[in-house]
């Protein structure tokens, strides 16, 4: 006899029996390669060589203010120095975070920080007579639209949608790989005392001339 309402409810309609769903569905895979965006590799690539040129630049320009017999005092040119060599350190890591997919603001930022500089020394050159004219004999209007491009560049690069959703997706998840030095212990170590007998063996048997000891080394590495 049904004693509730259920019970009668079980005894006139047959249970139901739910079977769940035999479809496979593929879990993600943390560790399926993401192809990276030409947009993305363009703007990283163009942030690299942006901290090259820079360096090249600032290395051109520090020997000309060094062997100018205009001597500029050093609180002025350390934070010159500062300036440039942060640039340098921003623009190439803004690239690699990048290509990383740990974000674009750095990118953004240095990019805005760059035409706000250009701009800067657009008013300078129109307004004063502190920058008399371009290198290589350019128009100072032209060097600096040319020169614009590159942060104007690097802004529609990372603006496109495939450098968006390759940012939204996040850092790319790395490889644990054994390192070598510890898989290789035994061979690590020969080759460093191969490497340190040689250069003893060099150092003791190979003779010295024209001054001995007190030769300069660079005469002695010539002779050799």
């Amino acid at each position: 006899m049904a004693i509730s309402v259920l019970e009668v409810r079980d005894t006139v309609v047959p249970p139901r029996v739910r079977v769940p769903s035999l479809r496979l569905v593929p879990a993600p895979s943390a560790t399926v390669a993401r192809r990276l965006p030409v947009a993305v590799l363009a703007a990283a690539l163009i942030g690299i060589v942006e901290a090259v040129g820079l360096l090249a630049v600032a290395l051109a320009g520090l020997d000309g203010v060094l062997a100018s017999p205009v001597r500029l005092p050093g609180w002025v040119l350390a934070p010159g120095l500062v300036l440039v060599a942060g640039w340098i350190v921003l623009a190439a890591a803004g690239g690699a975070a990048l290509i990383d997919g740990a974000g674009r603001r750095l990118v953004r930022t240095v990019a805005y920080g760059e035409l706000a500089f250009l701009g800067l020394l657009a008013v300078v050159a129109t307004t004063t007579s502190l920058v008399v004219a371009a290198p290589a004999g350019l128009p100072l209007p032209l060097l600096l639209l040319v020169l614009a491009g590159v942060p104007v560049g690097k802004l529609l690069l990372v603006g496109a949608p495939s450098a968006v959703r390759w940012i939204d997706a996040g850092p790319r998840i790395r490889e644990r790989r054994v390192d070598p030095v510890a898989a290789h212990r035994l061979l690590a170590t020969l080759t460093l005392g191969v490497i340190g007998i040689a250069l003893a063996a060099v150092a003791v048997l190979l003779p010295v001339h024209d001054g001995g000891l007190h030769a300069p080394a660079s005469a002695v590495f010539v002779q050799h």
